[in-house]
């Protein structure tokens, strides 16, 4: 019995979420005469409370267990790369819902999503249809002291606990001459994992806690950037017993 009253509240949770989205999306049309400099703040806090409220409803329905304080030491920092593993769609709730004022490198094919496709580019989020225009963007954002989110793996890990990472995130900090903010997800739950359809219902509840990890600074070269960073993780989520599936 109690399995088939958390499913049911794991449905409404989602017809919440699309509702929340998709009115906000429209309502935010509005803002298409706002300038950028004001825009695109308002709307990145907008999109990180949607995420935060969502999460919070997800967690007194039963649905979810969340440790995301360690995220709110990020708050307020200036010209930081964050990068995280990405063992799952919904790790970019997790983040944003804490660091909301991040920008957010994000597939290009999202610029036409009904739910997510106004806001993200409304934030001012870059998308990565065109790899140099997006590393040239997304440098002279950090550079200019904005917080910058990126999944290294460029996709959610297909080979746990991590895939080899692209060399957008060292590139981008080496240009930019800013430094490198682990994050460890940790989860005990394969909800959204690669594959996984975001209507079928996972065991519950779903487990997710972040923690932070090394901050570092750029190699003198990418390649050595990139190995580092590989190691890093790799270092973290060994020791990250809660990485595991329910």
């Amino acid at each position: 019995m109690k399995r088939v009253v958390l499913t049911l509240v794991f449905y409404l949770a989602l017809l919440w979420l699309g509702s929340m989205l998709l009115l906000g999306s429209l309502a935010s049309l509005l803002l298409l005469v706002v300038p950028r400099r004001w825009r695109e703040p308002f709307m990145r806090e907008m999109a990180g409370r949607t995420f935060q409220l969502f999460l919070w409803g997800c967690e007194r329905g039963g649905i979810m267990e969340l440790d995301l304080t360690a995220l709110d030491a990020l708050q307020g920092e200036r010209g930081l790369i964050i990068v995280a593993n990405h063992p799952s769609m919904i790790d970019v709730f997790l983040i944003v819902s804490r660091v909301r004022q991040c920008i957010c490198l994000m597939k290009s094919s999202l610029g036409g999503n009904l739910f997510l496709g106004i806001g993200s580019r409304l934030a001012g989020y870059i998308p990565n249809r065109h790899v140099e225009v997006m590393i040239r963007q997304a440098t002279q954002a950090v550079a200019q002291g904005e917080v910058l989110l990126i999944f290294p793996e460029g996709t959610r890990t297909e080979r746990p606990p991590l895939d080899a990472l692209k060399p957008g995130a060292a590139l981008i900090a080496r240009r930019a001459q800013v430094p490198l903010q682990t994050v460890v997800l940790e989860r005990r739950s394969d909800y959204l994992t690669k594959g996984w359809p975001i209507w079928r219902p996972p065991v519950f509840p779903m487990r997710f806690q972040a923690r932070l990890g090394p901050r570092l600074q750029p190699e003198a070269s990418v390649p050595a950037t990139v190995t580092r960073l590989h190691a890093v993780l790799l270092k973290e989520l060994a020791d990250a017993p809660a990485s595991r599936p329910a």
